[in-house]
């Protein structure tokens, strides 16, 4: 497995995130979406030459930058890629300067959950647009 940057204009990253969208409409109807910061940088995860997953690191406050867009393709779920992916947009996140890491999931991503809460995301107050939404759920990590 390969992890890159990629540009937000990249037709593999946009294929992914509209997956990524089509999912989350499945699980909580179009309220399920949410903006990405302009300066928002992107990895993929290419295996076998497809990208299979994709994540991306935004700026938050202070020294903290925010998760979004940890999708990896259901073909390619159980083997080790949103972990990877994970790991090195961390590593990438404190290669910018970043002293931590919050990310907000849903109620209805027991996968996702059980990710971070074994990747060492401890949980946090809702923040931002997702206070006082009962379905989400809002973690943080220090890097």
């Amino acid at each position: 497995m390969l992890i890159v940057e990629r540009a937000p204009a990249d037709a593999e990253l946009a294929a992914l995130l509209d997956a990524a969208f089509a999912e989350l409409v499945a699980r909580y109807g179009p309220e399920g979406r949410s903006s990405v910061h302009p300066d928002a940088r992107f990895m993929v995860a290419v295996i076998d030459e497809v990208a299979a997953g994709c994540a991306a690191v935004q700026p938050g406050e202070g020294g903290t930058s925010e998760l979004k867009r940890m999708f990896v393709l259901p073909g390619h779920r159980g083997r080790g890629v949103a972990r990877s992916l994970l790991k090195a947009l961390e590593e990438f996140a404190a290669g910018l300067g970043y002293e931590r890491m919050r990310l907000a999931t849903g109620l209805r991503q027991p996968e996702a959950i059980a990710l971070y809460e074994s990747s060492g995301y401890q949980l946090t107050e809702p923040y931002g647009r997702y206070v006082g939404q009962p379905l989400v759920r809002c973690y943080a990590k220090d890097l």
